[in-house]
């Protein structure tokens, strides 16, 4: 399975938060999936982390390295299909993971309900919790 991690996720992973649905760990973990952070949540991450309102290793790209997530650059492409999206969030990182899910083909996997309003695909999460 090829998945594209919301921000939360990654950070929740990162930090083995028990927050992070049994359900995405299990797949995230199993040696077949493919998971995926976009550089938007890199960029969301270092904003939090520059305001304060987060702590992360100095080497986050490092760190995703070592944890086998694959990088998924933001590309023109990515960025006019999020500008099309219809409003249903305004968020703008949001809208980016939404769209990057639909071009490249991944499984957004996210607990953010508002998702559902887009024609993307989601893991659905609501089967289990840690």
């Amino acid at each position: 399975m090829n998945l594209l991690l919301d921000t939360h996720i990654v950070l929740w992973w990162l930090a083995d938060d028990p927050a992070l649905p049994e359900a995405a760990a299990e797949v995230i973990a199993d040696p077949g999936t493919i998971a995926v952070v976009s550089a938007a949540s890199v960029w969301e991450i270092a904003i939090k982390r520059a305001s304060g309102r987060l702590e992360i290793p100095d080497d986050l790209l490092g760190v995703l390295e070592e944890g086998a997530f694959e990088p998924l650059p933001i590309t023109a492409v990515h960025a006019l299909a999020a500008g099309g999206l219809p409003a249903h969030h305004h968020d703008p990182i949001d809208r980016i993971l939404v769209a990057q899910a639909r071009c490249e083909g991944l499984t957004l996997v996210s607990v953010d309900e508002r998702f559902a309003e887009y024609e993307v695909e989601l893991l659905d999460l609501s089967l289990r919790t840690r």
